[in-house]
């Protein structure tokens, strides 16, 4: 893999000025190969993304100007300037901040065991200081310099030259701007939508999962902590164990009772509306996502600021009751590790 050509623009919020540069930038191979691992390892490749438009794909502005770079490879620069101005347009939150804004094509990418070409688009908006030392005839110097931290990618988008007619496949990284303003390079700018594919549906099922059991549950029954740390695990069980997922084995499985299944049902309904998206019924595990979400599905029950049980296992070994002294829970164990 290497960087064929590049183009580097100054762009902050649509109230600030937009910096064109003339031209293309040239790089030394050494350099190509450290901004290869710069920009092409900072995305994780997990969810993936696609470019889309209400009416048609075809007045999403970006897509046409990347499926322009694919065809024509000599117009990345011109291209890039209006790349450039499109994310300026875009860019009307006053949050956002200035920083450089990289157009690059990437050539021979590996992606999901084949060959292909990729357009990387950047931004760095943070700068860190850091030192430079010179030691020159027994006399060192030292000076603060300010410059972009190699091991952290602000935001990005790595469109892969596949699924053209889908709207590419597009891997992004978004590490600024967690308030309405994100929404600008995203949404606003790139336009994207999420791919319905294994990793998705693995994710948004989990989701749903932890918040049925965290929320859904305890509306309608009165259900215990330790009862919902034991649904919790279950569920990641469930998914670790499993290579492809059926919604009704897993209720059956986990939630078991009647009832409840009827209430997850309704909440899975409720849960696809809130927050627009679909979960099919069938699907193949993501081992990525569960790995990705298992994380968050910590059994924890706190008590007041004193105390945190963590639940990994049998439920039947810790119980819950209350005496003159105040609530208490009871834990068996076999021995002490």
């Amino acid at each position: 893999m290497y960087i064929e050509n590049l183009a580097i623009h100054i762009v902050g919020n649509s109230n600030d000025d937009i910096v064109i540069t003339k031209q293309p930038i040239t790089i030394s191979q050494d350099l190509n190969s450290l901004l290869c691992t710069y920009f092409y390892n900072s995305i994780v490749r997990n969810e993936a993304y696609s470019f889309f438009h209400e009416n048609d794909i075809k007045y999403n502005e970006v897509y046409n100007i990347i499926a322009d770079i694919f065809d024509t490879p000599n117009s990345l620069y011109d291209n890039s300037v209006m790349l450039a101005n499109c994310l300026h347009r875009n860019s009307t939150h006053h949050n956002i901040k200035q920083g450089e804004f990289y157009v690059v094509l990437f050539r021979d990418c590996e992606f999901e065991g084949r060959i292909a070409d990729a357009i990387g688009l950047f931004k760095t908006e943070n700068k860190e200081t850091f030192l430079r030392i010179h030691n020159s005839d027994r006399s060192i110097d030292i000076e603060a310099l300010d410059g972009i931290n190699l091991r952290k990618m602000d935001k990005g988008a790595i469109i892969m030259n596949i699924n053209k007619g889908e709207g590419y496949h597009i891997s992004i990284i978004d590490n600024t701007n967690k308030g309405e303003d994100a929404k600008y390079w995203t949404d606003n700018f790139l336009h994207l939508k999420s791919v319905k594919d294994n990793f998705y549906n693995t994710h948004h099922a989990l989701m749903m999962c932890k918040s049925f059991v965290k929320k859904g549950l305890p509306e309608q029954f009165e259900v215990e902590l330790a009862d919902q740390a034991e649904i919790l695990n279950k569920s990641v069980a469930f998914f670790k164990a499993h290579d492809n997922f059926d919604m009704e084995e897993f209720a059956n499985e986990v939630i078991g009772q009647p009832e409840v299944i009827e209430s997850f049902n309704q909440y899975r309904v409720a849960y696809e509306a809130e927050h627009e998206v679909q979960i099919a019924d069938e699907f193949v595990i993501s081992d990525s996502a569960v790995k990705k979400q298992a994380r968050s599905f910590k059994s924890v029950i706190k008590l007041d600021k004193n105390f945190h049980i963590y639940i990994h296992g049998d439920r039947k070994l810790i119980e819950q009751g209350e005496d003159e002294k105040g609530k208490y829970y009871k834990v068996y164990f076999k021995e002490e590790l």
